[in-house]
């Protein structure tokens, strides 16, 4: 029997692995100078932290900076986190009080970029032209820039960390746990509640 030409060794340690265990795992190669490890990171966790850097109102320019920033951080300080399983949440952290700082130079609020907006849609794809999909994503993003800034954040962080990620959510929102869950339901009725008084329900 002819058996794979990969070895044991050949396979990441985080390979088959998800979220915090995979996340841990990266770190721990990364701390001993796995580059591969480095990149993974980056390729995984860029999106969240672009998105709660954009969330904080800033404009692509400043996001991107920040971004950068915050990568430079971690990969300098690599030691210092106690808990690699704590990663996304010490990521979602920074990244918030970095936008936050930096906003202060004054950027344009957007409160929802056209990614999220496809993101927060339907879980179900439907056979709809594209007009009609355009006009559904943009009453979905006028919807939901009238969210209170909270439920905006929540439903953001929610997305892109899932639901196995809640904690990460709760401690970078400053929430219990066991609130996310039940919060998130509300937010998620009151934008249906605003699609539907714009015709955009359904």
């Amino acid at each position: 029997m002819v058996t794979s030409v990969r070895t044991t060794g050949d396979d990441p340690p985080w390979e088959g692995l998800q979220g915090a265990e995979r996340y841990a795992a990266c770190m721990r190669a990364a701390r001993a100078g796995n580059r591969v490890a480095r990149s993974t990171l980056v390729t995984d966790l860029t999106p969240l932290v672009w998105h709660v850097a954009r969330g904080n109102g800033l404009d692509r320019t400043l996001a991107e900076d920040v971004v950068q920033t915050v990568w430079l951080a971690l990969f300098s300080h690599l030691d210092s986190l106690a808990e690699p399983k704590a990663l996304a949440s010490w990521l979602i952290t920074t990244t918030r009080r970095e936008a936050q700082r930096v906003r202060t130079k004054g950027a344009n609020d957007l409160p929802l970029t056209d990614e999220m907006a496809e993101q927060l849609t339907s879980t179900q794809p439907q056979p709809e032209d594209e007009a009609l999909r355009a006009d559904r994503d943009t009453r979905l993003w006028r919807a939901f820039s009238e969210l209170p800034e909270k439920c905006q954040e929540l439903l953001r962080l929610t997305v892109l960390a899932g639901r196995s990620e809640y904690r990460l959510v709760a401690e970078a929102l400053h929430m219990k746990r066991g609130s996310i869950g039940p919060t998130r339901g509300r937010c998620l009725t009151t934008l249906r509640e605003l699609l539907d008084a714009k015709g955009g329900g359904g």
